[in-house]
């Protein structure tokens, strides 16, 4: 295997009409006309595995299980080279010995971010490729990493969001799969990712629900709500998504005694239905949100 510079050297121009230009990426209407290239592109569905550059762990954690896992069952993996959940995608994929596709915001020779050198270098040597709509020389810039973004939805039968919050980069490339009409999906437990899966997302634990969602059968939240008419149910429906309310709120707003609510919180808390945020208030979680909408017209509490 030689250096990324002398690997970049060997970069060619695959032009949108080329038989090795990726078919879903072709067909969106803001398609780059010509993609840089260097590896081969693969020609299995592609799913786009995403999230923050400052994961935590447990993203970092799930971003290469989730990678791995799909690689071993054929599908490649595309994102963006980037530090964090992208990087953990395509070290999962390399390691299942599988495809990546790192798309980049720069020219190739660029090699952005620069730590990332040895990792591009393993994904062209595994059989991947690194990509770019733009030519040796480019430096990166702020603007081309949406347009990054929307290329590797674009590209991807799927998108998944592993982590992300409410300002994240990662929103972009999910914002261009809803754009694409491509199934979006997201990992519960950041609150990018938890705002998707309220808005409709799939909610993903593992890769087999993001087959599910390629073949039009996401997986709904796997959580029992309160029985109707228990004091969790009307708590449960006193809380909001978006206000943080705490206890004495939530009693005058239910009109149960607040050491019932406390009870019931708790109850909600360890369901996953409710979470505690700073200053001993609540917000109604992301999976109650999608298990409530899923029962709608159903003596649900109201969303």
């Amino acid at each position: 295997m030689g250096s990324l510079s002398s690997i970049a050297a060997g970069a060619r121009v695959v032009p949108r009409d080329a038989t090795e230009f990726p078919a879903r990426l072709a067909a969106v209407p803001d398609a780059p006309e010509r993609l840089y290239a260097v590896g081969r592109l693969p020609d299995a569905p592609a799913v786009a595995v995403v999230g923050a550059r400052a994961a935590t762990g447990r993203a970092m954690a799930t971003a290469y299980e989730l990678a791995r896992d799909l690689a071993a069952a054929g599908y490649a993996i595309v994102s963006g080279g980037a530090v964090g959940v992208d990087a953990a995608a395509h070290r999962g994929a390399v390691d299942a010995g599988g495809a990546t596709v790192a798309v980049q915001a720069c020219g190739l020779d660029v090699a952005y971010p620069a730590r990332h050198r040895p990792l591009f270098a393993d994904i062209v040597a595994a059989g991947g490729a690194l990509v770019s709509p733009y030519r040796a020389g480019v430096p990166p810039r702020r603007y081309q990493f949406v347009r990054r973004n929307r290329i590797v939805a674009g590209w991807a039968a799927a998108v998944v969001v592993v982590e992300a919050d409410r300002a994240s980069g990662s929103l972009y490339t999910a914002r261009a799969a809803l754009d694409y009409g491509r199934p979006l999906a997201a990992v519960p437990g950041s609150p990018g990712c938890d705002a998707l899966v309220a808005e409709g997302a799939a909610v993903v634990a593992g890769a087999a629900d993001v087959e599910a969602a390629i073949a039009g059968r996401p997986r709904k939240p796997d959580v029992a709500l309160p029985e109707p008419g228990s004091e969790e149910a009307a708590v449960l429906a006193a809380l909001d998504r978006g206000q943080a309310r705490d206890a004495g709120a939530l009693a005058q707003r239910c009109g149960l005694p607040a050491r019932t609510v406390a009870r019931a919180l708790m109850g909600l808390e360890l369901a996953g239905l409710a979470v505690a945020v700073p200053g001993r208030a609540y917000v109604r979680s992301a999976v109650a949100v999608a298990a409530l909408a899923g029962t709608a017209g159903h003596g649900a509490p109201a969303a």
